[in-house]
């Protein structure tokens, strides 16, 4: 966020402070602070500063990196299951013809805890775990790789109950890093399936070492963080909310700007980021919805503006900006002021910024590297500085 413009904002959210149940917000600096509630009732991974995956525990938000420790960001995501009921014991997996080598190098999380798969033989070679799953559902398969001295593995998915194919044995791993990498691959089970083989190798690829580590499936059409099985059941993350922030004397009715530097996981429809009076009824909102991202505004007297943005990368951070002003309503991002709107209309009563659609539904999962909220409408060359 621009340095010059913190003074101007009422409310200023980063991925820095924080304790079980709560957000703190890096302003106002004074009471009351109107810090987020937060809440998820189970532990949760993350990947740290030092871009290894590590726990929090229950009810503790997640400031997670990128792999290589970069762009801190608040990390929000729904409920999901890991599948496997052994993530890391691969000794417990259906094994042919590999050899396994427990605790060779170390993992992803930081241990000596990885496995090596010493592959002797191009063809006939295989390490799969089945399990049950109901028919026509999204599914993902997430592990961690390393690459040791093979070339190109195969991967694949095969439906028990047909005795054919999801996904065919399929290269996934030809990388000239030798650092660990996440790779995952999404599918829909057919009409009729109720079990399946996920194969973190098939036939195929080339002879060699390759490390493995951390498997997932989840019935979700996109990977989340790492929930580890250890012991021979199922794990589940609980879903994540930050709510309740902010106050009418923080947040300005009559005009304003609502900001957010955020990320999406998926271009699942529908995930919100709010100020309100507590209802739908009055709101300004900015969401991803598909692959766009998507600003509404409403009032108790109906739809005041509704735009959807259709060129950005949604799963790049946008820096986007919603200025709210009757006769005066406007969109930045990145930079680019994409739209406007000259309705008269006003808002009344916002005294909440929520990470949802105003009411308490359509939670927002993703990533916020900031949120901010401004009690005037900032100038043009004000939300230029602000977004660019």
């Amino acid at each position: 966020m621009a340095d010059g413009l913190l003074n101007k904002a009422s409310i200023i959210l980063t991925p820095t402070g924080y304790k079980a149940g709560t957000l703190y917000n890096v302003a106002p600096v004074v009471e009351p602070y109107e810090d987020f509630d937060f809440a998820r009732a189970s532990v949760a991974s993350r990947v740290n500063s030092s871009g290894l995956v590590s726990n929090v525990a229950t009810g503790v938000p997640r400031i997670s990196y990128d792999s290589n420790g970069e762009n801190g960001h608040i990390l929000l995501e729904p409920t999901s299951t890991n599948l496997f009921d052994y993530s890391e014991d691969f000794s417990q997996w259906t094994n042919g013809n590999v050899p396994l080598v427990s605790s060779s190098i170390v993992s992803p999380e930081g241990t000596n805890n990885a496995t090596e798969l010493n592959i002797t033989n191009g063809s006939g070679h295989f390490l799969l775990i089945e399990t049950s799953v109901d028919s026509s559902k999204a599914y993902t398969f997430s592990f961690y790789v390393k690459r040791g001295t093979a070339t190109a593995l195969s991967f694949r998915i095969r439906d028990i109950t047909n005795s054919a194919d999801i996904i065919a044995p399929t290269s996934y791993y030809s990388q000239t890093s030798s650092d660990w990498q996440r790779v995952d691959f999404t599918f829909t089970t057919p009409s009729t399936c109720n079990s399946i083989r996920s194969y973190v190798l098939s036939d195929g690829g080339s002879t060699g070492t390759v490390f493995i580590w951390g498997a997932q499936l989840e019935e979700l059409p996109y990977a989340t963080s790492y929930i580890p099985t250890l012991t021979g059941s199922l794990e589940t993350r609980a879903t994540e909310t930050a709510n309740g922030a902010g106050s009418a004397d923080l947040i300005n009715s009559s005009e304003g700007v609502l900001y957010a530097e955020i990320a999406a996981l998926s271009d699942v429809d529908g995930r919100w980021i709010s100020l309100s009076n507590g209802t739908t009824n009055q709101r300004v909102s900015i969401a991803f919805q598909a692959d766009d991202i998507r600003l509404y505004i409403k009032n108790a007297s109906g739809l005041i503006w509704d735009y959807t943005y259709t060129s950005a990368n949604i799963f790049n951070y946008n820096k986007i900006a919603l200025k709210y002003k009757g006769g005066d309503y406007a969109l930045w991002i990145n930079g680019t002021e994409v739209s406007t709107d000259s309705n008269s209309n006003l808002l009344s009563g916002l005294n909440s910024l929520q990470f949802d659609s105003g009411g308490g539904s359509s939670d927002f999962y993703g990533k916020c590297k900031a949120l901010a909220v401004f009690n005037e409408a900032l100038s043009d060359a004000e939300l230029n500085n602000l977004t660019g």
